[in-house]
C-alpha cells in the first residue's frame, strides 16, 4: 500500500510541476529540467527505496546503488516535506490565502518527511550520505544560481535570499536527521511486504 501512494504521489507531483517544467523548458537550457521538480524527485527516490527493500539487489554494485537512492530518498524526502510546509505556512503569514489545496501539500508533505524517518532504520545506507549531500547541495546552487527552484507565493519573492538560506539550512539538517536515524549493518525485520504493496 505505501508504495503504491506513493507512486501515485509521484506521478502526482510530476504533473503538479508541469507549467514550470513547460516554462523552463521554453526559456532554459534543458538540462535544467531535472532540477525543477524537487519534491516529486525526492518521493520518486523513496517509491524506489521501498521497492529495493522488497527486491534487494546483489553484488556491490547493486548494494552501492541501492545504499545511493536510500540516502537520497531520506535526505531529500524530510528536506523537502518540511521546505513545502514552510513556505506555505510563511506564505500564508504575510498575507498569501492558503487554500484546500496549500492544506493538501502541507498534509502531504508532512507525510513525506514523517514516513522517510520511520523507515530510514530499515536502510543502511551511511557510507553513502556524503555522495547524497554533495548532490542535494549542488541541486540548490543550480536551483537558486539558476532560478529554477519551485515556484514560490508572491508575497515571499523579495524574501528569496532568506528562502535559498532556509533551503540550504534544511540541506544540513536533513542530513544530520538521516544519520541519526538510518539502520545500522544490520536490518530489523522488514514490514510485511503485502502492506507495502497493496
Amino acid at each position: 500500500m505505501l508504495f503504491i501512494v506513493n507512486l501515485l504521489g509521484t506521478v502526482y507531483g510530476y504533473m503538479w510541476y508541469g507549467n514550470q517544467l513547460t516554462f523552463t523548458a521554453q526559456t532554459e537550457p534543458l538540462w535544467l529540467l531535472p532540477f525543477v521538480p524537487d519534491s516529486p524527485t525526492a518521493s520518486l527516490f523513496f517509491t524506489a527505496a521501498l521497492l529495493l527493500l522488497l527486491y534487494p539487489p546483489r553484488g556491490l554494485a547493486g548494494t552501492l546503488i541501492r545504499e545511493l537512492i536510500e540516502a537520497l530518498a531520506v535526505l531529500t524526502s524530510v528536506k523537502y516535506g518540511i521546505w513545502a510546509v514552510s513556505i506555505i505556512v510563511a506564505g500564508g503569514y504575510q498575507g498569501d490565502s492558503i487554500t484546500w489545496k496549500d492544506w493538501m501539500l502541507m498534509i502531504s508533505h508532512t507525510g513525506m518527511a514523517v514516513e522517510a524517518l520511520i523507515y530510514a532504520r530499515f536502510f543502511t545506507f551511511r557510507r553513502m550520505l556524503p555522495v547524497a549531500l554533495a548532490w542535494t547541495f549542488a541541486n540548490d546552487i543550480v536551483d537558486y544560481s539558476q532560478g529554477v527552484y519551485p515556484w514560490l507565493p508572491s508575497v515571499l519573492d523579495d524574501d528569496l535570499i532568506a528562502v535559498q538560506y532556509l533551503t540550504m539550512g534544511l540541506t544540513l539538517f536533513s542530513t544530520a536527521a538521516a544519520w541519526l536515524f538510518c539502520g545500522r549493518t544490520r536490518r530489523p525485520a522488514l514490514p510485511d511486504r503485502t502492506a507495502m504493496k497493496h
